[in-house]
Formats: structure tokens, sequence, C-alpha cells
């Protein structure tokens, strides 16, 4: 289904920003968060030309404004003993979590917008970021 879906923006020349697949409660199903940018029209079109695919079951437009977003990184610090402190402390005021030390590195796990993301990039890149990988958008609609 994946594949089916990502021909679909292919051959239309719709651009996908950010993909993510993972199962629902319900197993046999998997829910696939996407994240592409377009007018309304642009927006409308993909919705219509994904409902037209046999497996799909719903098509949610979050829209701007109703949802809560969130992506997850994982990122890889080489630390010199002069700079554990200040990583730890970067690392805190981003509300992240170390979860892996070694004699030489920090694995270090943090959520939140894209913004945050990139914002950790610039302040750990000159203090020895190694390697960074990051999920992608996921997102919630905002009440019930």
């Amino acid at each position: 289904m994946l594949s089916r879906v990502a021909g679909l923006f292919s051959a239309r020349g719709y651009n996908i920003d950010s993909l993510c697949v993972a199962e629902t409660l319900d197993p046999k199903v998997s829910q696939i968060t996407m994240v592409t940018e377009g007018e309304d029209d642009t927006v409308e079109q993909i919705v219509k030309q994904l409902y037209k695919l046999i497996d799909v079951i719903r098509v949610t437009d979050h829209g701007p404004d109703n949802h809560v977003a969130r992506e997850l990184a994982l990122f890889k610090v080489r630390t010199l003993p002069d700079s554990r402190a200040e990583v730890m402390r970067i690392v805190e005021i981003f509300r992240g979590k170390i979860v892996d030390v070694t004699p030489d590195s920090y694995a270090i796990e943090v959520t939140g917008g894209a913004e945050k993301i990139q914002g950790l990039i610039e302040l750990l890149t000159p203090l020895g970021l190694e390697d960074v990988t990051r999920t992608g958008r996921i997102a919630v609609a905002r009440g019930l």
C-alpha cells in the first residue's frame, strides 16, 4: 500500500515532505502520516486521489491549525571531557533525554516540532554532533 501511495504522489508531481507508517490499534491496519504542502485545491485533489486507492479507509486533512504534530530525533554527539557538561545542559534545556553513554559519546532522544529539532542541531553541531536520525512528523487531531 505504501508503494501505491508514494507512486500516486510521484506520478502527479506532488512532494512528500515527511512520511511515517505505523501500526494502529487494529494490527491489520496501518496508518500513513504524510506531510505535504499546497494550495487548498491541490490538497483537495490529493485527498480525492488517495480515496481512489482500494485499500484506503480514511483520509484526514489536518490543516495548519487543528492538530498536534511532533517529531522524534536521535542524536549522536562525540563528547570530550570539557564539553560533556555543556551538552548535558543543552539537552536539559530542550527537554531531551540522554539514552546511551559511552566514554566518548552520548546518544540523545528529543521530541518536538521541526524548529525545536533544528535548533538543537545548530547548538550541538559545534560540540561534536556526529549523526542525526529523524522520524518525520506525526500528527493527531485536536479534540474529539
